[in-house]
């Protein structure tokens, strides 16, 4: 077994375990593996192992891998899908929804406005996920839930014809105790319950939170979606 090959059965049976404390089954818990800094032929490698979501954080850098595995995005079953979890720059989201599948950082109208205008043109109904910062830390991107630019957002996008909300996604703040990162996955569980009976006609399903070093509390506290690097492919310099 490859190196990768390991750490997947890894953390597999982390996630499973944590599903099973959760009183959860584990197909209620979608991984999605965070290839960014990391080549096309990992991506490659990490699809024959049977992964089929990737998540990457810079539009440039994807770019540059995208051509590699387009064959295993196009094909007609169990194509792989790339979505972008980084911060999305408005100028550049004509780009980025040509490149992915999902963009999972929605932090603006301005931003979604950007989005649902470039995947009109390219004739897309793109899936999106709404960010949301429940830390304090400057350098975290996403919406405060509370303000209103928030509110004007939540109302503006069942407009948004080329837009499909599925849900959430947060990132907890780093090195703070296991109680605050449980508050903040928790806190995140509770807006979409939240909005879910203010926005009717927006759908909240997924809850895309929890990382390699706290998947395991974002489990307990109900995400839909994970997001894992570090833990599956080990760590790479910076691009």
């Amino acid at each position: 077994m490859t190196v990768l090959g390991e750490s997947l059965e890894r953390l597999e049976a982390a996630i499973a375990a944590a599903c099973r404390a959760a009183g959860r089954g584990r197909g209620e818990v979608e991984l999605m593996a965070v290839s960014k800094t990391h080549p096309a032929a990992t991506l490659a490698e990490a699809e024959a192992l049977g992964l089929r979501l990737f998540g990457e954080n810079r539009v440039q850098e994807f770019a540059g891998k995208a051509q590699a595995i387009e064959a295993l995005r196009r094909r007609l079953e169990n194509p792989v899908r790339v979505h972008l979890i980084g911060h999305l720059q408005s100028n550049k989201a004509q780009r980025a929804v040509e490149l992915f599948d999902g963009i999972d950082s929605v932090d603006s109208r301005r931003v979604a406005e950007k989005v649902n205008e470039a995947a009109g043109k390219c004739g897309k109904r793109l899936p999106v996920l709404v960010e949301v910062k429940l830390s304090t830390e400057e350098t975290k991107a996403g919406l405060d839930p509370a303000s209103a630019e928030a509110a004007e957002l939540l109302e503006r996008l069942p407009d948004l014809k080329h837009l499909e909300l599925c849900g959430l996604m947060t990132i907890a703040p780093l090195g703070v105790t296991e109680d605050e990162t449980r508050a903040c996955f928790g806190s995140l569980r509770g807006w979409r319950e939240r909005w879910a009976g203010m926005y009717p006609r927006l759908r909240f399903d997924v809850l895309s939170m929890g990382m390699s070093g706290d998947f395991r509390l974002a489990i307990e506290e109900g995400a839909t979606r994970i997001r894992v690097g570090s833990a599956l492919f080990g760590v790479r310099g910076t691009v």
